[in-house]
Formats: C-alpha cells, structure tokens, sequence
C-alpha cells in the first residue's frame, strides 16, 4: 500500500508483504503515483518479511502541492505482526496488528495549517482479512477490515491532530476483490479518515484492478476519490502502483 505496509493501496491488511513460508525471509519493493487534479504524490518503498510471522516496512512520500508550488517530504516506518490464523486455510479470518511510524521532513506547511504536532506521529491498527474459495459466483474472493487508531492529517503529510484536540481517533477501513484469474483481480477500498484541521478532509475510496503476470510482479491501477485536499476539492485522479519480489 502508499504508506508501505502489505495489503491494498490505501489500507494495509492481515497479510504480510512477502511470500515467506515458516522457514523463509521475503523481500519486495514497489513505486506508486497518485495523480489527482491539484496533486501529485509519488511513493518508493520496500518491506522485509520474516517467517510468515513478522513484517517491516519503510516509505517515502513525496508530495507536490502545485497551488502552493510547495513539496512536503514524509518517511514511513511500519511493523506488522500476525497473530492469528491463515487468509485461506484457517476457518476464521487472519488478524495482524501494525503501526506506522510516520516522520516530515519539514513540518512547516503542517504547522501553518494548525496541526498539533508538525513533526511526526504513529498510527495503530489492527486488520482481518480472509480468502473465500469459489466465494463470488465461482470466484475466489478476498476482503479486509482494519480499525485504525490515528492522529494524522491527510496521512501525516499535513502534521497530526490539531492545537485543540490531539486525541487519538478510530477509523474504519476495508477492501474487497474478486479474482476473475490467477492474473487479474478487481476490486473496491475505503478508508474513513479524521478531519482535525477542518478543511473538510473527506474518506478515501478507490476502484482497481491489479494485473500479477508472474509471482514477483504486481502491476494496481485505480481510479481514486480523494475528495478534499487541504481545502481543495474534488481531488480524483489515477493511482498507479508496480510492486516487485526481490527474493
């Protein structure tokens, strides 16, 4: 996903970045594009996953503000761990739990805006996510859940919480995708998000589908509602993503 973590574009799930079995370490790397009206932002990232049991990950965004002329620079940290469960052997969904440590560059446009904090910040979340076999209509389906707890303003890019109010808010996200072949999957995200600064931050969805021609390759296009930007509106726009497995 954008901030790094295994899962969807814009909502991390149970399942881990790698292919690791048990015994094994995996690693995979990936660029994404996120162009909407007013904005660009451009991620490279990477994660290591060990044993099937233990992920990290780390990103970089960089978002160009075109209104402003203005790039704000935001470094992600993130661990997962599972701790329950298969996403298609075991009878109940897998459950990970994860943070996201999240790092500006330059906390001033964060800072001018009212954030509390124009520094850093760590979102917590706990995500299920299943695989039913032949689940839609003959189609192996897949869906996640995850509660996340955060501060952050437009994903940390805009500070966390605000002058007023620097508690902790939980939001809802979730993902479902039919896989129509072992290549081609589709599907739907959302992700509910605060709206701290009161510039009208509005929840995140998106429509995809992703191509996987081999094991080591991922190839997402969506087109995404990004709704409201630092009081810009009606940000949509294309998201493109390439993922690669290293080994």
């Amino acid at each position: 996903m954008l901030e790094g973590s295994g899962g969807g574009g814009i909502v991390p799930w149970a399942t881990l970045a790698g292919y690791d079995s048990r015994d094994q370490v995996a690693a995979t790397a990936f660029y994404t594009r996120v162009n909407v009206d007013d904005f660009q932002l451009d991620v490279l990232g990477a994660s290591l996953s060990f044993y099937d049991r233990i992920e990290i990950s780390i990103a970089q965004h960089k978002f160009d503000v075109e209104p402003l002329g203005a790039e704000i620079k935001q470094n992600i940290y993130g661990l997962k761990y599972r701790i329950y469960g298969d996403v298609v052997y075991s009878d109940w969904p897998q459950v990970s739990v994860g943070l996201q440590h999240k790092v500006l560059d330059d906390g001033a446009i964060a800072a001018a805006v009212g954030a509390d904090n124009a520094d850093s910040g760590t979102d917590f979340y706990i995500a299920a996510t299943k695989v039913h076999l032949g689940g839609f209509f003959g189609y192996n389906t897949v869906w996640n859940t995850t509660l996340r707890a955060t501060k952050a303003n437009q994903t940390g890019l805009l500070g966390f919480g605000q002058v007023d109010d620097d508690d902790y808010e939980v939001m809802f996200e979730g993902s479902l995708g039919v896989l129509l072949s072992r290549h081609f999957a589709v599907g739907i995200e959302y992700r509910q998000k605060p709206d701290n600064l009161g510039l009208g931050e509005d929840d995140w969805k998106d429509v995809f589908i992703a191509w996987i021609p081999s094991k080591d390759v991922n190839v997402t296009l969506a087109y995404a509602k990004l709704g409201s930007i630092a009081g810009v509106q009606d940000q949509n726009g294309l998201y493109l993503s390439i993922s690669g497995q290293i080994w």
